[in-house]
């Protein structure tokens, strides 16, 4: 039997990233509001057997806007700045085989 929280997933994107897979989930609460998960999941291989080291972000909608203009300066910066001879293009290809998931 399933219980139900209330809690539905609205909308989710998974990103294959090597041993890493990034999840970004919306998810709606019982008044009908909206938020955003982001989850980092590892495989990790202990002695008695494999699991999941996972790391989850939540973002409420009054934050949305300041982490998405924080991510796109920070991420200009490194792709502009810090590491502007870096061919950041070359894994594009990996980014239909996650689309089409």
């Amino acid at each position: 039997m399933e219980l139900n929280t209330g809690l539905d997933e609205v909308y989710s994107k998974r990103v294959n990233a090597g041993k890493r897979v990034y999840f970004f989930d919306i998810k709606s609460t019982r008044g009908g509001d909206y938020y955003l998960t982001i989850t980092e999941s590892k495989k990790k291989t202990e002695e008695d057997g494999k699991f999941y080291e996972k790391h989850k972000i939540f973002l409420y909608k009054e934050d949305v806007n300041k982490f998405v203009h924080a991510l796109n300066e920070v991420v200009y910066y490194l792709k502009t700045v810090l590491m502007a001879d870096y061919a950041f293009d070359q894994f594009d290809r990996n980014i239909e085989d996650t689309q089409s998931k």
